[in-house]
């Protein structure tokens, strides 16, 4: 029988009684849907399945999701393969390219290979982090929007020796603008939906409002009551929602650490109304 055993109050939640190996029915694979639903993150351990598993299990959730940087275009799985991660653009709160016009869904993250300390993953709630603010602000944040913007985490991987051409993926991707609070599209839940990768500006306010109020919401997500940390073990995999969470990897090792994504954007019936 599956289980979920939460790891904190208010996200996060162990696995149990669960397979992946093995094909899932229909009636498991709504289980764990309302479980990430609820929990926003799901963590299952000792799984230790192929690429091919992993893939199959991911495609219950929703459609593939090719991410924009991925070296190997013809795979469905993203290798994560790094030694020397600080500043490279994980290591700071985030949600999944929110500058491409529909984000992805959600994603599944596995773990092959670890340091021998380090490399732990964080994910906060930002329903929370939204139903936190006062009310006042809530309100002027349900009024108000963001521009995104791929440019800040390219010039980062730039200077850290990745040859992307700034100009070629800033054409390919230009700014877009979305709501500050984002509703969820299954749960009909608010949240804070602006991240420090690609958050660039509040639309309609001067420069000195966005200098005090950017930073404010973009920090407010940092509060550990919103929060929840994996330690990772080989065979362990996380299972995320996209809208109402981010995430940080600690940057705190220099040796090789080894991960395989597959990211997934919802089934029409799970789409964000168009």
């Amino acid at each position: 029988m599956i289980e979920f055993h939460p790891v904190t109050k208010h996200i996060g939640a162990e696995v149990t009684g669960v397979d992946l190996r093995k094909p899932l029915s229909q009636e498991e694979v709504a289980t764990l849907r309302e479980g990430w639903l609820k929990h926003l993150v799901l963590f299952f351990r000792d799984q230790h399945i192929d690429d091919e598993q992993h893939l199959q299990f991911a495609l219950n959730f929703g459609t593939l999701n090719h991410p924009a940087f991925k070296k190997d275009a013809a795979s469905p799985i993203h290798v994560l393969d790094q030694t020397s991660p600080k500043s490279e653009g994980a290591d700071e709160w985030h949600s999944d390219n929110t500058f491409e016009p529909t984000p992805p869904m959600g994603s599944l993250l596995r773990c092959v290979q670890l340091p021998s300390v380090g490399g732990d993953t964080c994910w906060a709630n930002t329903y929370l982090a939204y139903e936190t603010l006062s009310p006042p602000l809530q309100r002027l944040c349900d009024e108000l929007t963001a521009v995104h913007d791929i440019t800040m985490s390219m010039k980062k991987a730039i200077a850290k020796g990745h040859p992307f051409d700034l100009a070629e993926i800033q054409a390919k991707w230009p700014p877009i603008e979305r709501p500050v609070v984002r509703v969820h599209a299954e749960t009909g839940r608010k949240a804070l939906f602006v991240n420090r990768s690609s958050t660039t500006r509040l639309v309609g306010l001067s420069d000195r409002e966005n200098e005090a109020l950017l930073p404010l919401l973009i920090d407010h997500i940092r509060s550990p009551e919103y929060q929840c940390r994996l330690k990772w073990a080989p065979g362990t995999l996380a299972f995320w929602d996209n809208r109402p969470t981010q995430h940080y990897a600690v940057a705190d090792y220099t040796e090789r650490r080894r991960m395989h994504r597959v990211t997934i954007n919802a089934f029409p019936e799970h789409a964000d109304p168009s």
